[in-house]
């Protein structure tokens, strides 16, 4: 990952200081997500291949909003003929508050998802084969390219108080007929009984679970904790809050963060 010059400079400085005590062997990782469903996770195979305790705890919770919240909006979902989903939770919580509203979707509304994942997400409330969906690969920037197909609908689109600019920007600087509709909160889980307990690494993934660690222990001491942040904005997030990041994804020779820890594992000698 490349990173700002001005963060660049912090990480070289930083380093600096860096002592024996913070590059001894990773015994214990906190992953601040939910715990895996599938066996198979390369968390498993990581902790089983360097004899790491690998525990998961989600620092953020998704509260949905109650009809009467989304109704101060003055949103009409019914003016709109096209919807653009971004994650799973923006799925189910547009089908939930048209449920609770009882609004019924009509057969020819269009679905723009981020991903596959994502519009094949969407059979748990539609019959996928009989609908409209249009997918990106993965990123927002391939999603912006189909949306830029259809300029003539009116899009609506569901997302959390917290959300990336990428998607409402280019919406709103090109003049594309759109309503934001804000249908969840992200806010931070309740950490408290983490508070005698240490970790080797604890890995982040959003700018969310790094509030979420100051909101529940404002006096936190990184010492020799390693921090590992997954993207450039959950990085800056990190080193706004004073934290060192010791490891960083994606890397070019590790995509993911579980590939990130293990280089940095190798590099310790565990």
């Amino acid at each position: 990952m490349i990173l700002p010059k001005e963060v660049y400079k912090y990480h070289v400085d930083a380093m600096k200081e860096v002592t024996k005590e913070r590059l001894k062997a990773v015994t214990s990782i906190l992953v601040s997500q939910p715990k895996p469903e599938n066996d198979n996770s390369p968390y498993y195979h990581l902790a089983e291949r360097y004899n790491v305790k690998v525990d998961f705890r989600p620092f953020i919770e998704v509260q949905a909003i109650d009809s009467k919240e989304f109704r101060k909006q003055k949103i009409n979902i019914l003016d709109h003929s096209a919807v653009i989903f971004t994650s799973r939770n923006a799925v189910d919580h547009f089908f939930n508050i048209c449920k609770d509203l009882k609004v019924d979707v009509p057969a020819d509304m269009k679905y723009f998802c981020i991903s596959e994942q994502t519009a094949n997400y969407l059979q748990k409330y539609i019959v996928i084969r009989k609908r409209k969906i249009f997918t990106g690969t993965r990123t927002p920037a391939e999603l912006i390219e189909v949306l830029s197909k259809h300029k003539d609908e009116k899009f609506l689109f569901p997302c959390s108080n917290i959300r990336k600019d990428d998607i409402p920007n280019y919406l709103a600087t090109n003049g594309f007929d759109h309503s934001e509709a804000i249908l969840y909160k992200t806010v931070a889980s309740d950490l408290s009984d983490l508070a005698d307990i240490s970790y080797d690494v604890i890995a982040f993934f959003s700018p969310s679970g790094i509030n979420s660690l100051f909101v529940n222990f404002p006096e936190f001491k990184q010492n020799s904790t390693r921090i590992a942040t997954f993207g450039p904005t959950t990085a800056q997030a990190a080193i706004d809050a004073d934290l060192l990041v010791d490891i960083e994804a994606p890397l070019p020779e590790a995509p993911s963060m579980t590939g990130a820890i293990e280089v940095y594992i190798k590099k310790l000698g565990n």
